[in-house]
């Protein structure tokens, strides 16, 4: 894989300036498994480095808080290694350091989702190489307010603290706590999501 940021620098102002022939935008979005961009702060620095106006953020409440909140290595379903206390202030900051340096033009989706915590920790790749976070990522994001445990409303704020009053998008891979499935009725699972984010947005304005 290559994960040389020069390169990628390279490719996307080159993708960027093809899509401006359009009349397009690029929403870049980081990945918490990812190798060269797992988290916000990473799309960022790669999207001033490209430096065309037609891109921007696509940011994502599971993709910030999974990577830099929430582990589903441990037991605890949190980042460990330092103490809870170190972590909640590390996050705070980061979140803070968003809504202070991206500006809200620059920011082209807002995407939702929770998680649900583990009850059997994931610790290893899958046959395909697929890591911890990107197995979780897959199986286990349902709506905010269904049984998930992320901090989606403080990062939601944060990014609506950056002025930012553009197109949220739901991102949701819900099998189910257990990751075994479950059975959707469309009409009630839109309704579910529909409520999930006027509790969303109500939670925000709070």
């Amino acid at each position: 894989m290559i994960t040389d940021r020069d390169l990628i620098v390279s490719d996307l102002r080159q993708l960027a300036d093809l899509l401006a022939e359009h009349d397009f935008r690029l929403a870049y979005e980081n990945w918490c498994w990812s190798t060269h961009a797992p988290n916000w702060k990473d799309v960022w620095d790669i999207a001033e480095q490209v430096n065309r106006p037609n891109i921007g953020l696509c940011l994502d409440t599971f993709q910030t808080a999974g990577g830099e909140w929430a582990d589903p290595r441990t037991h605890s379903g949190k980042i460990e290694g330092k103490s809870a206390q170190q972590m909640e202030e590390d996050f705070d900051a980061s979140l803070a350091e968003l809504t202070r340096v991206v500006p809200a033009e620059k920011i082209y989706l807002l995407q939702i989702s929770d998680a649900y915590k583990l009850k059997n920790p994931i610790t290893t790749a899958d046959e395909s190489g697929l890591r911890p976070r990107g197995r979780w990522s897959h199986d286990f994001r349902p709506v905010p307010f269904a049984g998930g445990y992320l901090p989606v409303t403080r990062v939601a704020q944060a990014v609506l603290k950056t002025g930012f009053r553009g197109w949220f998008s739901y991102e949701v891979f819900d099998s189910g706590p257990d990751g075994n499935g479950k059975e959707y009725e469309l009409k009630a699972f839109a309704q579910e999501a529909a409520a999930s984010h006027e509790k969303l947005m109500a939670a925000c304005a709070a």
